[in-house]
């Protein structure tokens, strides 16, 4: 880190961190907002679209918002002007949802200067902070960032399935409680209802306090105890490795450190396969 990159508390930023250092050099801003959102026309000053819908996304992969190769990942981030000495924080306009996807994907390629910014875009706005209408790219200098991928961070089906029949680990899956039972329809055309049989159904916005920002290390703790008993080793799954992340981050803040998400979830499990069983019901 340089003397100009802004030093992190930890992977958790809040509002008044961020703009008591916003535009300082080294510090590099991203809105990592998906779907509606990524058009919602707005952004916190300085801004730069993470854009999990479009390039930082392997668009020929089966499953939605497949981790990139490390080549291709490289070329994003640097055409969004990042140095490998830079500091990150990143953010999303529904509060704390993709944000920790760009966090954990940055981590994945051995980017460790990146924060998520507590209670995203609805929390910056509460506090009376600035915004401005957003653009639809960046268009300043490249950077120098270079992905150092971490082997394990983002694993596959094989990995889950082995994972499932490990006494040591936990599968938790980060969908409604509606779709991890097989209640609700699944968004994507094509899947199967239910899950994993054993995982655990630990819905993303539980670790969340009622204003969007994440709940006390504490009591995240408690939350993954009440699931995991003793395992300190979680496997993260969603519907499409977005959400999956923000079980990851709350894994984090709750001191856990060998974590690892799903990148296709159940995107990729849901599917029809006779190698990939699914379970309905609420888990046992």
């Amino acid at each position: 880190m340089t003397p100009n990159s802004p030093a992190l508390p930890g992977p958790l930023v809040g509002a008044e961190w961020l703009a008591a250092r916003l535009g300082e050099p080294g510090l590099v801003l991203f809105d990592a907002s998906v779907g509606a959102h990524r058009g919602a026309g707005r952004r916190i000053p300085g801004a730069r679209p993470f854009d999990l819908d479009g390039e930082l996304s392997d668009h020929g992969a089966p499953a939605p918002h497949t981790m990139p190769g490390a080549d291709r990942f490289t070329e994003a981030v640097r055409a969004l002007g990042v140095d490998d000495t830079d500091t990150v924080a990143v953010y999303d306009g529904a509060g704390i949802y993709s944000s920790a996807r760009a966090w954990w994907m940055l981590r994945a390629m051995g980017f460790d200067r990146a924060a998520v910014l507590d209670g995203g875009l609805p929390a910056w706005t509460a506090a009376g902070l600035p915004v401005e209408d957003a653009r639809p790219a960046y268009d300043g200098p490249r950077g120098s960032f270079t992905a150092r991928p971490r082997p394990g961070l983002l694993v596959g089906a094989g990995a889950v399935a082995e994972a499932l029949a490990d006494p040591a680990a936990a599968v938790l899956d980060a969908r409604t409680r509606e779709r991890f039972a097989g209640a609700a329809p699944e968004p994507r055309p094509g899947l199967r209802g239910g899950h994993m049989p054993g995982a655990l159904n630990l819905p993303f916005g539980e670790l969340q306090r009622e204003d969007g920002r994440m709940r006390p290390a504490g009591e995240l703790r408690e939350a993954f105890t009440a699931l995991a008993g003793e395992r300190e080793r979680l496997y993260f799954s969603c519907g499409s490795g977005v959400t999956a992340c923000v079980l990851a981050l709350g894994a984090d803040l709750a001191g856990y450190r060998r974590l690892a998400v799903y990148d296709g979830s159940w995107s990729e499990w849901g599917l029809p396969s006779d190698e990939r069983p699914v379970a309905v019901g609420p888990a046992r």
